[in-house]
């Protein structure tokens, strides 16, 4: 038996779930993608990186959940539920787990973490931190020096929202350290600097689903490099139009 693999190692169809043709999320080109021919996930961390609405998000949460994750954010053991958004999407994936694997996960994400704090200063000690009392990017620091400690499965749905150009090179590092650690990530970002991570499996998604790419060509990157080098360019459009 192979004991050298990922926390999952690929992700495919529920032979069990058959959700009726033209159902939300299926009409997701990189969705449809994932249940005709699978994904498979390497060890390390995996970016997911598209625009608004590309299914990316939809993606991790669905991933996440399928794991065992809480949907709303939090470890394999948090318990908690606002109101229930996420799609149906859990329900039709199969994970193939690696042998051996411990099933400790985090699932990050960032427009729920406000209720995801509350739940966890509801279970924590009085020497966990008081994530309300901090800035969001200090509680988001604070919840990577305590909570991304080990080797596990960690899904981040843009992560960065909360964080400084500094405070991106730092969750930048940290995954990185995980990755050394043995750790698994897969994490949809529209962040050019965490995509740039040395070793990271780039997946771009859009109208064609999912393909794998390099940091240097993707859309992402090269419109921040052309919006950096001349933003006049881009705001003589806009601007005009109003």
């Amino acid at each position: 038996m192979d004991f050298d693999q990922p926390p999952v190692v690929s992700v495919r169809h529920s032979e069990d779930a058959a959700p009726a043709s033209g159902t939300w999320p299926m009409t997701v080109p990189a969705v449809a993608q994932i249940l005709a021919e699978g994904l498979r996930l390497d060890h390390g961390v995996t970016f997911l990186v598209g625009e608004n609405g590309s299914g990316k998000s939809t993606i991790v949460e669905g991933i996440a959940e399928a794991y065992g994750l809480n949907p709303e954010g939090g470890s394999t053991h948090a318990r908690h539920v606002t109101r229930r958004t996420e799609s149906p999407l859990a329900e039709w994936l199969l994970l193939q787990r690696g042998a051996g694997k411990r099933r400790w996960g985090f699932f990050l994400r960032a427009e729920t973490m406000h209720s995801l704090y509350t739940y966890m200063e509801s279970v924590q000690g009085p020497a966990d931190p008081q994530f309300h009392q901090l800035s969001h990017g200090e509680s988001f620091n604070a919840l990577l020096d305590s909570r991304f400690t080990r080797p596990g499965f960690y899904c981040l749905d843009e992560p960065e929202a909360a964080l400084s150009f500094s405070s991106t090179l730092r969750l930048l590092s940290a995954l990185s350290e995980l990755a050394a650690a043995g750790g698994q990530v897969l994490c949809a970002t529209h962040s050019p600097i965490l995509a740039s991570l040395p070793g990271a499996r780039i997946l771009e998604v859009g109208a064609w689903g999912l393909r794998e790419t390099d940091w240097e060509r993707l859309e992402l990157v090269q419109h921040w490099k052309r919006y950096l080098e001349s933003p006049e360019r881009y705001l003589r459009h806009l601007l005009d139009e109003r």
